[in-house]
Formats: structure tokens, C-alpha cells, sequence
């Protein structure tokens, strides 16, 4: 209730429904199409990875950008979740207007992830990396194979591009280019793409 609260308070939001287990909320999705889904992990039944992956299976639900709620900033589920589909991840204990600035954030299409979270994930891969290529990886420019990399570091386009005294609108052109080269869905999962193909720089 809180959360439905705080979130139809804001300008251009709406709830569009609530579900108490996996199942149920794979029925709402599929019946009322969301922009945003905020997804628990632990939830009877169907749980949230499963959700997840039908979800990503499903090409009606292709527009439904998920963010993961979880219980602490880098937990087990963190990079299963991700390579799931999930487009980012969320404290249970964020402020208000974290929330907010999360659901405006994976609507537009980015990823939510923080350098801390993508070093982690970065370090499971390592151990549990899905080697399979990366289709359409070779079609990247040099340019754009770097800034994929940058991608895969957590960093928005604005801190990119300072760190490569680039402007952002630069940075935007090339990222756009190459998600639509290789397919991605949005930069979370280019940050997966990234990592298959080796592309991921030091964060």
C-alpha cells in the first residue's frame, strides 16, 4: 500500500496492479502490460527468477522493464537475476525517491546498476561466465566495442564521457548503436554481452 501510495503520488505514474506470488503477478503482466515491474525474488510459489525467465521468454512482455527488489545490495540472486533480464536492482530499505528516480531510470531504457553491484557481478561471472558468443559482437565498431566496455562498468553516459572527454550525446549515439547491433533490450543486458564477449573493463 505504501509503495502504490508513493508511486501514484508522482506525475506520469500509475499502479497498475499488485500480486502476492509469481504466478499471479505473470497473469497481471500479461494481462495489463506494465512499463516498470518490481519484482521480489523470494515469493511463494513461483518465485521471482522463475517469473523472471518467463517473463523474458515471453516477446508480448518484451516492453516490461524489471527491477529486482532485494533484501541487500549484492545478494546470491544478483547475477542470475541479471542474466534473466532483469534491468536493475533495489534496496527493500531505499528512500523514496530512490524508488522514484528507479522506476523513471529502467523506463527510459537504462540500466540500474551501480559500480559496486557490477563489480560483483563482474566477479561471479568469472566463476559462473556463460561462455556462449555474443551474436553480432563483430559487427562493432572499435569505438563502440570500447564504450560497450565503459557500459559494462556501471557508469552512466555522463560519467563516460567525462572519463573519456567525450560529450554525452556522443556516448548516447555509440551505446544506441551498438544495443541495436547486438539486440539488447537495454544496457543491463548489454552489460551481460559485454561480459560474454570479454569486453568489461575494470571497474
Amino acid at each position: 500500500m505504501g509503495l502504490r501510495a508513493l508511486l501514484e503520488r508522482e506525475p506520469g505514474m500509475e499502479c497498475v496492479g499488485e500480486a502476492g506470488d509469481g504466478r499471479a503477478a505473470l497473469a497481471l503482466i500479461r494481462r495489463t502490460r506494465p512499463d516498470v515491474l518490481l519484482l521480489d525474488i523470494r515469493m511463494p510459489g513461483m518465485d521471482g527468477l522463475a517469473a523472471l525467465r518467463a517473463i523474458a521468454d515471453d516477446p508480448g512482455l518484451r516492453g516490461t522493464r524489471i527491477v529486482v527488489v532485494t533484501t541487500f545490495a549484492v545478494d546470491e540472486y544478483v547475477f542470475t537475476a541479471l542474466q534473466a533480464g532483469a534491468s536493475g536492482f533495489l534496496l527493500k530499505d531505499s528512500a523514496p525517491d530512490e524508488l522514484v528516480n528507479a522506476v523513471r531510470v529502467v523506463a527510459a531504457g537504462e540500466a540500474l546498476l551501480s559500480p559496486a553491484i557490477t563489480r560483483k557481478v563482474i566477479g561471479l561471472f568469472g566463476r559462473h561466465g556463460d561462455a556462449r558468443p555474443v551474436e553480432g559482437i563483430e559487427t562493432l565498431t572499435p569505438r563502440e566495442r570500447e564504450l560497450v566496455a565503459w557500459v559494462a562498468t556501471g557508469r552512466s553516459n555522463e560519467e563516460i564521457a567525462r572519463e573519456l572527454t567525450i560529450s554525452p550525446d556522443t556516448v548516447r549515439t555509440h551505446v544506441s548503436r551498438a544495443m541495436v547491433k547486438l539486440h539488447a533490450r537495454d544496457r543491463a543486458q548489454l552489460v551481460v554481452f559485454a561480459m560474454r564477449a570479454g569486453l568489461a573493463l575494470p571497474t
